[in-house]
């Protein structure tokens, strides 16, 4: 119990999180040069260290990383987990302290509709974008990824850059526009990360994949699935009840989504049907090359 108590006081009540305020002048990274610096910086150094890698290096050759990659994935898991937690319950603390606001806006009448839909004139200060600025500074964390997976000379492709970059971007925008439906948005990709890390830790330390690549797969689809659904209620509430804030950067962030979500269905629905053709051809009496495809499937998945 104690312990539960100390966990409520340091994620959702501490002063540093309750009077956390999104400021252009004292805030880490909360300007627009620092955010273009970033992404410019990334994509640059990420392409040169590809270009630079494929000209010095054998074609195929792999520079040992240790348990580097392994300890970045505990690192992103776990980091997520505590931004899950932390923002949850930033959230029943904010919905309890700012249901009398609500009566005035009648535009929010259901905690519901407050993960969807902040009241107009919120301001990016409190409890919630405390855990939402702890989320955009671990984007950076994330970039890393990309470093990892061009010295273990695999394929470096413009969606990846581009899927970072944007991930990026709309985090920034949260903050910035104090934009509706955040709050969900970063609880469904915290829990998204923390399994999907914590799978990527799993197989970097050399444990079974086989069981968990379908698994982990099929997660991602089904949280997307509910992402798009709840953009729906957005959208309701917004022009039902009286308005959301926001939602100018909402629709950017949406049209962006939207693009992800159709090239990874692509790559989903791509994957289940060659690994349909392979289970017949198995059938047929070739089981190595299922077994192949499987291998090859759990190393695509840590290389996203």
């Amino acid at each position: 119990m104690i312990i539960m108590q100390s966990v409520k006081y340091y994620l959702s009540e501490h002063p540093s999180v309750v009077n956390f305020r999104w400021s252009n002048t004292q805030t880490f990274g909360s300007t627009w040069s620092f955010l273009f610096s970033s992404i410019s910086i990334y994509v640059v150094a990420a392409t040169t260290l590809h270009t630079f890698l494929s000209l010095i290096l054998p074609k195929r050759r792999r520079v040992p990383l240790g348990p580097i990659p392994a300890i970045h994935s505990l690192c992103i898991s776990l980091i997520s987990a505590v931004i899950f937690v932390g923002i949850l319950l930033s959230s029943a603390a904010d919905i309890r302290d700012t249901r009398w606001f609500w009566r005035r806006t009648r535009t929010i009448t259901t905690p519901f509709q407050w993960f969807l839909c902040f009241p107009l004139g919120t301001r990016p200060s409190g409890r919630v974008f405390f855990w939402s600025y702890v989320f955009y500074l671990s984007r950076f964390l994330h970039l890393l990824r990309t470093f990892f997976t061009i010295l273990c000379r695999r394929k470096l492709t413009f969606f990846h850059l581009f899927n970072q970059s944007i991930l990026l971007f709309m985090s920034f925008l949260w903050l910035e526009f104090s934009q509706s439906f955040q709050v969900l948005a970063i609880l469904l990709a915290t829990l998204l990360y923390s399994v999907v890390y914590g799978f990527r830790f799993w197989t970097a330390i050399g444990l079974p994949s086989s069981a968990c690549f379908s698994f982990v797969l099929n997660f991602q689809v089904v949280l997307l699935g509910l992402n798009l659904i709840c953009h729906f209620g957005v959208i309701f509430l917004h022009f039902v009840k009286g308005g959301c804030n926001g939602m100018g950067a909402w629709c950017f962030n949406s049209v962006l989504n939207g693009v992800i979500l159709c090239l990874f269905l692509d790559f989903y629905f791509k994957r289940h049907l060659r690994k349909r053709t392979l289970s017949d051809i198995s059938g047929h009496g070739s089981s190595s090359t299922s077994a192949r495809y499987r291998r090859r499937s759990a190393s695509a998945m840590k290389s996203d």
